[in-house]
C-alpha cells in the first residue's frame, strides 16, 4: 500500500476519496485551506492526519502520490511545488476510477440539484435490499455516518459531479466513472467560474451518456426540456423516465402536501406507498430516480420501500439541529435559487402559516460572482424574512436583492453582526433556516449557542 496525500482533503468529494484510500489500506494524509464539520469530524474518527493551508512543508516527504482536489489552481503554493519536484499526482475522480471501480457495476448519480440526496436514498436502498453496495457521497449520510465505504457488493454508488476535475483535466468529473446506469437528475445552468452557458454543460452531459453502454440503463428526469436535449444528441442505451406527471415510467401520487407520504407508480402500476421524514416534490422526484434505479439492477421494489419510512437523509439536507425556546433551527446546503424554492416549499407545507426565518451566506462561486442574482429574490418568496451575508468580497450588490424581496429582508456584513441581528428577529414558533454551501462560520450552531443563553 502507498502513503497519499490529498490536498484539499476536507470538501466533500475528497474527504470521501480519503476515507475510501484509508479504508483500503492506504497511509493517508491531508490538508486543506477550511476544514470544518461534518467532514473534519469524519476524517479525524479515521485517523487521517488533517493540516491547514496548503504550506509544501505539510505534504510529507514520503507520500508516494499526491491527490489535487478541483478547488487548487496554478499558483498554489502546494501545487506549484508538487509541479517542480515532479511529484507523482492525480485527481479525485481518477484515483477513484483506477482503485476503486475496477470490477463493480458502478452507479452514477448526476443533476445540478438533489445528487447527495438521491444518492443517499440510492445506497440506502440497496443495502435495505442486502446488497451491501460501496459509495461515495458528497455529504455525511445520518444512516451510515460516513460519506465514503467500499462495501462488500457489487453495486458501487457515486454522486456524479458535473464540475470539472482539476486544473490539469477540465473534464467533468463523472467521464470518469464510466457507470452501468446513470441517473440524470435536472439540468440548469450553474457553476458560472467554469461554465459559460448552459449549452456547456448539456455538452458535458452529453459525454456521461456516451459512457453508458448498451446493457446499462439511464434513469431521466421526463420532466426536463434540457436533459431531453442533451439525449437528441445521441442515447444508445435503454432509458427510463421519471415525473410527478403522466406519460412517465416511474411516477408518483402526493398523498400529502408536503411530500411526506406518496404512491409510487410504475408504468400505471402502483406499487407500493412511501411515508418518509423528507419534504417537497422535489425529495419526491429524488426518490423516484432511486427506486427506478434500483430496478434497474434487479432490486425488487416493493420489497423495500417500506425501508423509507427510516430513511434519516444526509446532513445539511434541512437537517434539524435543534429547538430552544420554540425557535426550530436547521441547517441547509441549498446555494442555487431551484433548491432554495423547492426547500423552502416543502418547509412551508409542513408548517403550514408559522414564520420562516431565512440566514444566507452567498457562497458557491456561481452565487458570488453573482450569475444566479437575479432569480435570488422569488426563490425566497416562501420565507417570510431573510437576512443576507454580505461579506466584503461579494461581486455584487445583495441590497439590489433584499429591495426586490416580498417579505423583511436585509443585509449583515459579517457573522456576528448576523447572529446577533437574527436572535433580535426570531420569535417563539419560527423556522430558522440557515443556508449555505459553506462552513458559514458556524453561524447555525452559534445561533443555537445565542438562544441558550438568553432562553
Amino acid at each position: 500500500m502507498s502513503k497519499l496525500h490529498i490536498l484539499g482533503v476536507a470538501g466533500t468529494f475528497m474527504g470521501g476519496v480519503a476515507a475510501l484510500a484509508r479504508e483500503l489500506g492506504h497511509d493517508v494524509e491531508g490538508s486543506d485551506q477550511a476544514i470544518y464539520p461534518p467532514m473534519s469530524t469524519q476524517l479525524e474518527r479515521l485517523g487521517i492526519a488533517l493540516k491547514q493551508g496548503y504550506a509544501p512543508d505539510n505534504i510529507s516527504p514520503d507520500c508516494d502520490e499526491i491527490v489535487i482536489g478541483n478547488a487548487l489552481s496554478r499558483g498554489n503554493a502546494a501545487v506549484e511545488y508538487v509541479l517542480d519536484a515532479g511529484l507523482k499526482y492525480t485527481s479525485g475522480a481518477e484515483w477513484l476510477r483506477e482503485h476503486v471501480l475496477p470490477g463493480r457495476e458502478t452507479i452514477a448519480v448526476a443533476g445540478t440539484h438533489g445528487k447527495t440526496t438521491t444518492t443517499t436514498i440510492l445506497t440506502y436502498l440497496l443495502h435495505a435490499a442486502g446488497r451491501e453496495p460501496g459509495f461515495l457521497i458528497g455529504g455525511v449520510a445520518e444512516d451510515f455516518g460516513v460519506s465514503a465505504r467500499i462495501g462488500t457488493g457489487r453495486e458501487f454508488v457515486v454522486e456524479a459531479d458535473e464540475y470539472d476535475t482539476a486544473f490539469f483535466d477540465k473534464r467533468s468529473k463523472f467521464v470518469h466513472y464510466r457507470p452501468t446506469v446513470a441517473i440524470l437528475n435536472n439540468l440548469e445552468y450553474d457553476h458560472a467560474d467554469i461554465f459559460p452557458d448552459v449549452a456547456a454543460i448539456q455538452r458535458q452531459f452529453h459525454h456521461l451518456v456516451r459512457t453508458v453502454p448498451g446493457r446499462g440503463r439511464l434513469i431521466v428526469n421526463g420532466e426536463d426540456e434540457r436533459l431531453a436535449e442533451v439525449l437528441a444528441m445521441g442515447c444508445w442505451t435503454p432509458l427510463e423516465t421519471f415525473g410527478l406527471g403522466a406519460g412517465f415510467d416511474w411516477s408518483a401520487r402526493l398523498l400529502n402536501d408536503d411530500g411526506s407520504a406518496f404512491a409510487v407508480v410504475h408504468r400505471g402500476v402502483e406499487i407500493g406507498v412511501v411515508r418518509w421524514p423528507l419534504l417537497g416534490r422535489h425529495n419526491v422526484m429524488n426518490a423516484l430516480a432511486a427506486l427506478a434505479a434500483c430496478d434497474a439492477v434487479g432490486v425488487e421494489i416493493a420489497a423495500v420501500i417500506p425501508a423509507l419510512t427510516a430513511f434519516r437523509s444526509v446532513k445539511r439536507r434541512l437537517e434539524v439541529l435543534g429547538e430552544i425556546d420554540g425557535i426550530t433551527v436547521y441547517d441547509d446546503f441549498a446555494h442555487h435559487p431551484t433548491a432554495i424554492a423547492t426547500t423552502l416549499a416543502g418547509l412551508r407545507a409542513r408548517v403550514g402559516n408559522a414564520r420562516i426565518v431565512v440566514a444566507m451566506e452567498p457562497r458557491s462561486n456561481s452565487m458570488r460572482l453573482g450569475a444566479h442574482a437575479d432569480a435570488l429574490a422569488p426563490s425566497l418568496n416562501a420565507a417570510d424574512a431573510v437576512i443576507f451575508l454580505q461579506r466584503p468580497e461579494l461581486a455584487w450588490d445583495a441590497g439590489r436583492v433584499v429591495a426586490a424581496m416580498r417579505g423583511d429582508a436585509r443585509t449583515a456584513g459579517d457573522v456576528d453582526a448576523l447572529v446577533v441581528m437574527l436572535r433580535g428577529l426570531a420569535a417563539r414558533g419560527d423556522h430558522v433556516v440557515f443556508m449555505s454551501n459553506g462552513g458559514f462560520d458556524g453561524a447555525p450552531r452559534r445561533f443555537l449557542e445565542a438562544l441558550r443563553v438568553s432562553a
